[in-house]
């Protein structure tokens, strides 16, 4: 038998603060289904768009102060689908590693770099043209989930939104381009073995 037998590639979270409780279940390997309830509609509209387009199985549910303020739930589900994305990629054998994308919608293009390097960082230059998406959503809060999922999977991305007059827009082709480069990153393309970097880890 090769190294290239097929691995679950799945996770299961669960976080409760006094802020929000939070259960997730992931799957790398998925159809693109999306269950995401978290109290927040747009952002729910968001994770679906990202499943779909990353192929990721997601099931979330969040329950907090989100009617008050979604901050609280958006940052909490960013890190708990972080931390699911680590979980289920292991020690990132096999994998591609890189990704990258671009997606528009509309008047608005966005691109999407990853590295699975093992390494949490983020570069965001995003200027959105509207400071409310939705009602009882801002803009910002597009980079607080960005910045929660990408510390808490360690990876290192470049988000660059290049044009929008519209923040839903823009907030949409930032997640698609990012579904794109993360099914790219994180597909199985070589030896369940071999990591894929000169230091023979990824950390």
């Amino acid at each position: 038998m090769t190294g290239t037998l097929h691995r679950i590639r799945q996770a299961q979270i669960e976080r409760k603060t006094s802020e929000t409780e939070i259960r997730l279940s992931l799957d790398l390997d998925g159809n693109g289904q999306s269950n995401s309830r978290t109290g927040a509609p747009f952002l729910d509209h968001m994770i679906d768009a990202f499943s779909r387009h990353s192929l990721i199985d997601i099931d979330v549910t969040a329950s907090g102060d989100s009617a008050m303020d979604p901050h609280h739930t958006v940052e909490d589900v960013g890190i708990v689908m972080g931390q699911g994305i680590r979980q289920a990629l292991g020690d990132r054998a096999g994998i591609t590693r890189y990704g990258f994308a671009y997606a528009p919608l509309d008047e608005a293009l966005s691109r999407f770099v990853v590295d699975c390097s093992g390494r949490p960082y983020l570069e965001y230059n995003v200027m959105m043209p509207e400071p409310a998406i939705a009602a009882n959503f801002a803009s910002s809060l597009v980079e607080e989930f960005w910045r929660a999922l990408v510390v808490n999977a360690y990876l290192t991305v470049h988000i660059d939104l290049l044009r929008a007059r519209n923040s839903h827009h823009a907030a949409e082709s930032i997640f698609k381009a990012a579904a794109v480069a993360l099914r790219m990153a994180t597909r199985i393309t070589g030896e369940m073995s071999r990591v894929p970097s000169t230091k023979g880890v990824l950390a």
